[in-house]
């Protein structure tokens, strides 16, 4: 590396972000996930060994995922190489294995090789990687913020250990801000900012767990208020609220948006109306589609609360008509009054269970003839077979006749209670 390189990658570290510049380098700069990496944990001993099998770490943005693998990366005497899935492909890690064999047989050294966003990988993508990783010859780490029961192929998924990572606590994002609020080199010490216990924890709160917003925040907030004579910053929360911009987002088809569907339905099954608008209010501020809520809300009418209050059903149906009519954002208070209302019925699930019962049967049982009384006989041939012979007109017994509706396997199966 020459002189200008070298001058050219120090600009470029003291302008990266200021998340990426106080990434910890050591364990003991490493803050939260003390179920995973705390003292005395398997997955701490194994690093200090350097002795890691293959790996996933699966948790939430800015949980310390990458982080713990560049971590490792410092620490282990194997290879350390990294790339993300999203811009590599089966022909880049051709060239690893390639470099992995060749340093296993001469030089007997290990070679890692980190994954970030593993997930993004399609199945022949992982089914490429698989045997490397179960002869030895490479030793994975993979990132991810999917399940990876859903996005990791079962036969790679068995040949290694997930570790989930949490959002971090708030106490851990704040000995993290403080952290780079006092380093002169890579954080903001020279900025000479004040920061209460009270600011920080304000922000800690509103970073949802992301180490990555709340530092890059912070940097957003100090870089923009002008110093007071004494050359000190202060920060106020109204400062810290615009640095941060919070929108809620998430992933619409991952994890959390399955996550947050499921506790709306479960706020509503265990009638709980203030959990219910809660969760409502949290996929609505999201953006999600109010259209996709209202469907489900329709299910849960006939799923949960069912003949127990046959009016839910069109409470929600007109929910969804009136969704549909008046879009976002005045639509809110339509979903609000459906999932009130819903809330507050009394629940029953016999339809629910009742289907569930017919349904096995169905799929279980041979595809069973109709009974001949039962049939239409719209011709003569079908008289003369039989069709619809000793069929009870149900008006002209006063709809008390003795009559045989289900096929003959199934005679006297009850489904509904």
């Amino acid at each position: 590396m020459n002189l200008f390189e070298q001058k050219l990658g120090q600009k470029l570290a003291f302008e990266a972000p200021l998340a990426d510049r106080m990434r910890p380098t050591t364990l003991g700069q490493f803050f939260g996930q003390n179920e995973v990496i705390g003292p005395g944990k398997m997955l701490r001993q194994l690093i200090e060994k350097d002795d890691i099998p293959s790996i996933i770490f699966w948790g939430p943005p800015g949980s310390g995922k990458t982080t713990l693998a560049r971590i490792i990366a410092s620490l282990t005497n194997a290879d350390f190489i990294s790339f993300s899935a999203v811009s590599a492909g089966v022909k880049d890690l051709k060239e690893i294995i390639i470099a992995a064999k060749d340093k296993r047989q001469f030089n007997n050294k290990k070679t890692i090789l980190f994954i970030d966003e593993i997930h993004r990988w399609n199945k022949s993508q992982q089914d490429a990687l698989l045997p490397y990783v179960e002869n030895g010859i490479v030793t994975l780490i993979g990132a991810t913020t999917e399940n990876p029961s859903f996005e990791i192929n079962s036969a790679l998924l068995s040949r290694t250990r997930v570790f989930v990572l949490n959002q971090l606590k708030e106490e851990d994002l704040v000995n993290i801000l403080r952290r780079a609020i006092g380093d002169q080199e890579a954080g903001l010490g020279v900025y000479k900012a004040e920061v209460s216990d009270e600011i920080l924890k304000y922000l800690a709160k509103l970073s949802n767990g992301d180490a990555r917003v709340s530092l890059n925040a912070l940097e957003f907030a100090v870089k923009a208020t002008k110093p007071q004579e004494s050359g000190i910053i202060e920060l106020d929360a109204k400062i810290i609220k615009e640095a941060l911009q919070k929108s809620h987002l998430y992933d619409k088809t991952g994890e959390q948006h399955y996550n947050i569907i499921s506790a709306l339905h479960k706020s509503l099954r265990g009638s709980d109306a203030d959990a219910a608008l809660y969760w409502l209010a949290r996929m609505l501020e999201a953006g999600e589609d109010p259209l996709y809520i209202a469907r489900r809300l329709v299910r849960f009418a006939s799923e949960d609360v069912g003949l127990a209050n046959s009016r839910a059903l069109e409470q929600a149906v007109a929910g969804y008509q009136a969704v549909h009519f008046i879009g976002r954002p005045e639509c809110n208070v339509i979903l609000a009054q459906v999932v009130v209302y819903l809330a507050k019925c009394k629940k029953s699930n016999d339809l629910y269970t009742a289907y569930l019962k017919v349904q096995q049967d169905v799929k279980n049982t041979m595809d069973e003839p109709v009974p001949l009384h039962l049939r239409n006989a719209p011709t003569k041939l079908m008289k003369d077979l039989n069709y619809g012979q000793d069929y009870k007109y149900s008006p002209d017994f006063n709809y008390q006749e003795e009559q045989d509706y289900l096929p003959e396997s199934l005679k006297g199966r009850k489904y509904f209670k």
